[in-house]
């Protein structure tokens, strides 16, 4: 029996967890890109503070582009920047939505921040603080554009039947006259949602006349309303200021609340207007080239110009497959249905679907601006809130005379380097995967080769020796020269040998049998003629112990020629159809009158059983395994024969009461020349041939045989089945 525990690890298994080490190439390569990015992000951090570092050198000592014409630097909050505006904007849509990228430089004005103290105090109200508005100021083709979105709790309208024009919710817009004498003021006042018509009031809001050069149109929102207009430059001086009024009750028509951007009633402190600088323009245009946001600030903060988009501005652009390039449609739906998910599971995609708040308003604020203020350059990283998406952010001085006049801010997403990033480890991983792949089928083959052959050579080997532990077949050598190879021919060599020698083990009873019995016959007849002389008593006593010698001899001869002679009487057998019990009740009754002092006790079935075999031989096998019984049956024990069908079957048994079988005899004991009686008990010879015969009988009527120890009480039973036979 083997009792080695079989390991479920072969060498398929071990051979592929080996080359799963082969894993840490990946890991190599994406440490590897890894660093490479490192260094590519350097680069970037060098290249993005070039960039500020050149347009500043190009705007250096040139502090006349911070102060063009008679418009004073936007060095104030009540100033008013002019952002250019490309294309004409519709006044009449009855929305902001022409607006729209124009929006980021809006400015938020209430009246915690921005009231003003200068004001009339018998119409100046701070109470709830419900109103505020954002406000934004372009310029497209010699007219000024602004926006108003007010937020107002109770919209007031200008009654029909009225006179004045401040007894209800209005815009004023407060500007110094071209000449700079003085201060114009406008009212914006409209009945319902219409568009505008503006008049122009003294101080008092008395003697208002239409003035139809502004134009516009005021509609309501869900939280209050908003205003657009365009004014002709040519009515502007060089200061402005807008001053929303709001009247909340209808009835008293007092002013609850005033938001202005500035004193509206000083034409020293009205907001200064800050037009954009062509030279600039044309500066920082050939500038925007290069894939970044660029965008030049004052000294407050306000951004004077930008130019670029931070979504787009990757700086880095991964190089894309031409589109008259072929693609393999099988490759793309495996990259895309599968590789890219399982890669992506670690990987993170960059998306351009963010919104920069930061970058929303009209100044601009970070450590990086704070440092170039203070005439130190300095790139910084920032990741937005609730993304991935990191921002390089790099700001440069812009000096004149010494004096720091603003700087010079370059902006880049790192968008473009995470896609090249992942680009190199999607070619990487590709690549790697399809290497790996193939030294693991490679190994796995190689692995499977080699399993298979040891396989074969195992399953020859099993082969070789029956279940009654005869050689029956041999080892095929093969041909290959491998260890494997070599390891078959010594198998087969040690096997052609071992059954030679197996043959020759099994001839030597015949052998000896037929070699001994001539000079046993010589020495009985000697001995026969010997008995026949006259003789002493002693000499008597010598020749009965010669003659007992001989018959053991010829005993031993007998029984070691029985099974040979059996094998070659059952190779030229005949089967007939039997029935089982019959043959074996009859041998029941033969064994009481044979073993007179033994009980014999049999429980056969009542039913004829039919086997194909040869009584003669049944009876034999019975003869053998009732002789083993009785030598090992303690006295007064009975000796139980049951027979019985069995599915397909018939089983036989024969159990005796007596000492257990040793466990490492129980697959042995049907071998030949194997015997368990000890040697005080054997009162004639014995060569174990008994139950090699029983099992000799057995595989010639294709049945099984075994020996177990009984469960109920000491003893052995012998159970012997055979199939049934329907014909």
């Amino acid at each position: 029996m083997n009792l080695l525990f079989k390991n479920p690890f072969g060498i398929r298994f071990k051979l592929v967890f080996l080359s799963s080490f082969l894993l840490v190439v990946p890991w190599l390569g994406y440490q590897y890109i890894l660093e490479m990015e490192e260094y590519l992000r350097r680069g970037q951090e060098q290249t993005v503070l070039g960039t500020a570092q050149a347009l500043a050198t190009a705007l250096n000592e040139r502090p006349e582009l911070f102060n063009e014409g008679s418009y004073s630097p936007a060095r104030r909050s009540e100033d008013l920047y002019v952002y250019p505006i490309f294309s004409p904007l519709s006044l009449d849509d009855g929305s902001l939505v022409d607006w729209r990228e124009y929006q980021q430089y809006e400015v938020n004005y209430d009246n915690r921040d921005y009231m003003t103290t200068s004001l009339n105090p018998s119409r100046m109200y701070d109470q709830e603080g419900t109103l505020s508005y954002k406000n934004m100021v372009g310029e497209y083709n010699g007219s000024l554009y602004a926006y108003f979105k007010v937020r107002d709790d109770k919209i007031v309208y200008r009654s029909r039947d009225a006179l004045s024009v401040h007894r209800s919710d209005f815009l004023l817009l407060s500007m110094l006259s071209p000449e700079g004498s003085g201060i114009d003021r406008y009212v914006i006042a409209p009945h319902e949602p219409e568009f505008l018509y503006p008049y122009k009031v003294r101080s008092d809001f008395t003697d208002p006349v239409y003035e139809d050069r502004i134009s516009g149109q005021w509609y309501e929102t869900e939280n209050g309303y908003e205003v657009e207009l365009r004014i002709p430059m040519e009515m502007l001086g060089d200061r402005l200021g807008f001053a929303i009024f709001d009247v909340d009750d209808p009835r008293t028509r007092n002013i609850h609340s005033v938001v202005t951007t500035s004193d509206i009633n000083d034409k020293e402190r009205l907001g200064s207007l800050r037009l954009p600088t062509p030279e600039i323009d044309r500066i920082v245009a050939g500038m925007g080239h290069n894939n970044s946001r660029i965008q030049v600030v004052d000294r407050s903060g306000r951004v004077l110009l930008s130019v670029g988009d931070i979504q787009t501005a990757t700086g880095l652009q991964p190089t894309t497959p031409a589109a008259d390039e072929p693609v393999n449609k099988y490759w793309l739906y495996l990259q895309d249905k599968i590789l890219n998910p399982l890669y992506y599971q670690i990987l993170t995609k960059p998306s351009s679907d963010f919104i920069d708040d930061l970058y929303s308003g009209v100044t601009r604020d970070g450590a990086h601006i704070d440092s170039a203020l203070d005439g130190t350059p300095l790139t910084q990283y920032r990741t937005l809130s609730g993304t991935e998406t990191r921002l390089l952010e790099a700001a440069h001085p812009i000096l004149a005379n010494g004096e720091i006049l603003g700087a010079v801010v370059v902006d880049q997403n790192m968008n473009g380097l995470r896609t090249f990033r992942n680009q190199a480890l999607e070619s990487l991983f590709n690549t790697l995967l399809a290497l790996l792949l193939l030294i693991v089928f490679g190994l796995f083959f190689f692995a499977s080769r080699i399993s298979s052959r040891i396989r074969g050579l195992r399953n020859q080997a099993e082969s070789i020796i029956d279940e009654s532990g005869r050689i029956q077949n041999s080892i095929v050598p093969t041909r290959n020269s491998d260890e494997i190879g070599d390891l078959s021919r010594s198998f087969s060599n040690i096997v052609e040998r071992l059954t030679q020698y197996t043959s020759y083990l099994e001839n030597m009873s015949s052998r000896l049998s037929h070699e001994l019995r001539t000079p046993v016959t010589v020495v009985r007849s000697s001995l026969e003629n010997l008995s026949m002389m006259e003789s002493n008593k002693e000499s008597l006593v010598y020749l009965e112990r010669a003659e007992e010698g001989i018959s053991r001899l010829n005993l031993i001869l007998t029984n070691m020629s029985e099974a040979t002679r059996l094998e070659q009487m059952l190779q030229t057998s005949e089967k007939e159809k039997i029935d089982l019990c019959k043959v074996l009740d009859g041998c029941v009754e033969g064994y009481k009158l044979a073993y007179p002092d033994i009980f014999f006790v049999s429980d056969l079935h009542n039913q004829p059983i039919n086997v194909n075999g040869v009584p003669e031989y049944i009876a034999q096998l019975l003869d053998k395994l009732i002789a083993n019984a009785v030598e090992f049956t303690y006295d007064g024990q009975p000796i139980k024969i049951y027979c019985r069908p069995l599915r397909d079957h018939a089983v036989i048994k024969v159990a005796n009461s007596g000492p257990y079988l040793p466990e490492e005899m129980k697959d042995r004991l049907f071998d030949s020349m194997i015997s368990v009686r000890p040697q005080e008990k054997q009162k004639q010879p014995h060569l174990g041939m008994g139950l090699h015969i029983a099992r000799l009988i057995t595989d010639f009527h294709g049945g099984q045989i075994r020996a177990d120890n009984r469960t109920d009480r000491e003893g052995v039973v012998v159970t012997v089945v055979i199939p049934l036979f329907y014909k």
